[in-house]
């Protein structure tokens, strides 16, 4: 009896080509996490881009509910009144810089300090971190009424001085031009502080201990230590979290709006307020995305020249 002769399996049938199936077979569990997180990132691309893209459509457009009779395509012409006919912008964006120079340099400074300390070993360590950490967890709202009740020239901390015989009754650090600015670095900085400080701790307890046992045996000391232990193995920490709360601070609203609205006389007016001010109460949209477009750009361009100054994410040399 002839014994049934099978054929070869032809060539590209699945018996054939195993790798080609496992190949198949592998593929789909790789692109399981991408579908199951596609929905969320639709969600968040089309909360971001819209908004991003109508600002950039309205900067090119006349555009004011109260007045329609005006609305129509404005081409440049609201970029060309922003730096020719424009007397707050200069004014505005000067005191942004100015704010965000001196509000982020205290901020890192007090951050890394705190960070130190706390990252040392004694006695009570988690409650003094939680105290230190604490107010970043007060939202901004919170934060600038907090600070308006601190200020307050008949129940807060003016009063109390006076009663010291340090100023007068009545007077409110609010309200001074000589004083205002102190006084809202003075309530941000309570609230950003901590930023650093909890960025600059996570970096600290990475440092390997071996170094730093390796420099007493040599001889060097702590600030030695500081400057050629700490400090490269932090640089990228305070790079990023300068960065990020350079940009905040640049768009700090919140705070400022509610402890001076901007005042006395402009003289805390940042140019993220002064878009607030012309869209919310004067109803010019246009002109304020006009605006919104020009801090856009200016906050990409300097970031891109901090971050390519600091060489973020390298060596350091």
């Amino acid at each position: 009896m002839a014994s049934a002769v099978t054929s070869p399996p032809q060539a590209g049938t699945p018996q054939a080509d195993p790798a080609r199936r496992r190949r198949r077979t592998g593929a789909a569990p790789r692109r399981l996490p991408y579908l199951l997180i596609a929905p969320a990132g639709l969600l968040m691309l089309g909360f971001i881009a819209y908004p991003v893209l109508s600002v950039f459509y309205y900067s090119l457009q006349h555009y004011n509910p109260t007045k329609p009779w005006r609305n129509g395509f404005a081409g440049l012409d609201n970029f060309t009144r922003i730096f020719t006919d424009d007397p707050h912008f200069w004014g505005t964006l000067s005191f942004s810089l100015k704010w965000v120079v001196v509000e982020v340099t205290l901020q890192l400074l007090f951050g890394l300090a705190l960070a130190l300390i706390v990252n040392q070993t004694f006695v009570g360590r988690a409650l003094g971190r939680a105290l230190v950490f604490s107010p970043w967890a007060v939202s901004g709202v919170l934060t600038s009424a907090i600070w308006v009740l601190l200020y307050n020239s008949q129940t807060g901390i003016t009063r109390y001085l006076a009663d010291l015989g340090i100023g007068e009754y009545g007077t409110s650090l609010l309200s001074d031009t000589a004083t205002v600015f102190p006084a809202a670095i003075v309530a941000d900085l309570w609230r950003g502080v901590p930023f650093f400080a909890i960025l600059i701790l996570a970096d600290l307890q990475s440092v390997p201990k071996d170094l730093y046992e390796a420099a007493e045996v040599d001889g060097a000391g702590r600030i030695r230590q500081f400057l050629h232990i700490t400090l490269p193995h932090i640089r990228d920490a305070i790079v990023l979290s300068t960065l990020l709360r350079a940009v905040w601070e640049f768009n700090n609203v919140d705070l400022l709006y509610t402890l001076t609205g901007g005042g006395p006389a402009g003289e805390t007016t940042t140019l993220p307020l002064y878009v607030a001010h012309t869209s919310v109460d004067a109803h010019n949209f246009g002109y304020a995305s006009a605006l919104t477009t020009v801090a856009f750009v200016i906050l990409l361009f300097c970031s891109m020249v901090y971050l390519r100054l600091s060489k973020f994410g390298g060596d350091g040399k």
